[in-house]
């Protein structure tokens, strides 16, 4: 061996031992703390927020608790961290929280130049406008000159400056760093226009004095996946969390319900068996118990009940499936296989 392959080798050595090393950092601290820590809205209705008995409801939360049944066999340990759009990433990064489950748009800059790892997107969006209805505006095009309602720190704002720009129309923003304060403003009349992800938008109309007296406007401006996302660096820490959200869409995929779960279990197809963990396999490779998914369906539901029973149709949002459907059903929603 020449003293240049030597060198190689030893460098691939000490990369590996490094890898290694790091390997489960953050699942073994989970495991020591007792619970996963959450970073959530916090103020945004079907997504992320307390009701008015304190307890955390939403799409993102409901997210946060399928991480906890996987890893812990219980949706129940898990501390949820309210967090600004500025705060969020910064609290990832320094590990106040283990995972962020926050509707945050996955892009380029935030997966490499932040150090972050999104994971399976829980929410395709795409950002729109909403207005009251008493002022007349059909169009997002006829906003010019309009006083805008923006959050900093996020997506939107890079958005909203090119729609303006490329449309050659004015505009004037209005930031404010708290979503309830935000909101606040807006529907006391601070701003024309209140820019955001269309679901949030609806998130906001819900919980306004009279929604009846919002409307959102049809132009859909961006692509938003909102997605979980980790520090890099813990590949296993990383598949959990992706894998519990794919468990979600792939009970739904194989027709698994939080109510029918049970007596799947005496399903005679192996890709069930194997899902379920009556074949083990699939939580050995992850370092869970074999059973993740069976407790993240049994405790939280699979992804159309979790989508329904948060922002779907018959709620105070009324979101249609959409780009949320299955791939079957002309959706995005898509889980890889399970074995």
């Amino acid at each position: 061996m020449t003293f240049f392959k030597w060198c190689a080798v030893a460098v691939a050595t000490v990369m590996v031992a490094a890898g290694m090393a790091t390997a489960g950092e953050t699942l073994d601290a989970v495991k020591a703390k007792g619970f996963v820590q959450v970073g959530v809205n916090g103020g945004l209705f079907g997504f992320g927020m307390p009701d008015e008995k304190g307890v955390w409801k939403g799409l993102d939360v409901d997210t946060g608790r399928a991480i906890a049944a996987a890893v812990f066999d219980d949706a129940k340990k898990v501390k949820f961290i309210p967090l600004t759009a500025v705060q969020r990433f910064t609290a990832l990064q320094s590990g106040e929280i283990d995972v962020l489950c926050r509707n945050a748009t996955q892009t380029l800059n935030r997966d490499t130049a932040l150090g972050l790892d999104f994971v399976q997107v829980n929410y395709y969006d795409g950002q729109g406008f909403l207005v009251p209805k008493k002022l007349g505006i059909k169009s997002a095009k006829e906003l010019g000159g309009a006083t805008i309602c923006v959050l900093p720190g996020t997506t939107t704002e890079m958005n909203a400056a090119d729609f303006f720009r490329s449309n050659d129309m004015k505009w004037k923003p209005v930031v404010i760093e708290q979503t309830a304060e935000l909101n606040k403003a807006f529907f006391a009349g601070r701003c024309d226009c209140l820019t955001s992800d269309a679901s949030q938008l609806a998130g906001n109309r819900a919980v306004a004095p009279n929604p009846k007296d919002y409307a959102i406007l049809p132009e859909i401006i961006s692509k938003e996946p909102l997605a979980p996302a980790v520090r890099h660096g813990d590949d296993q820490w990383k598949d959990i969390v992706n894998y519990s959200v794919l468990a979600m869409i792939n009970a739904e995929e194989l027709g698994i319900t939080s109510k029918n779960l049970d007596e799947m279990l005496k399903s005679k197809d192996p890709k069930v068996q194997r899902f379920l963990g009556v074949t083990p396999g699939n939580g050995k490779a992850l370092g869970l118990d074999e059973k993740f998914a069976y407790n993240i369906v049994k405790q939280v539901g699979n992804y159309g009940e979790v989508f329904e029973r948060n922002v779907g149709i018959n709620t105070p949002l009324g979101i249609e499936r959409g780009l949320n459907a299955l791939w079957t059903d002309g959706g995005l929603m898509y889980s890889p296989p399970f074995k």
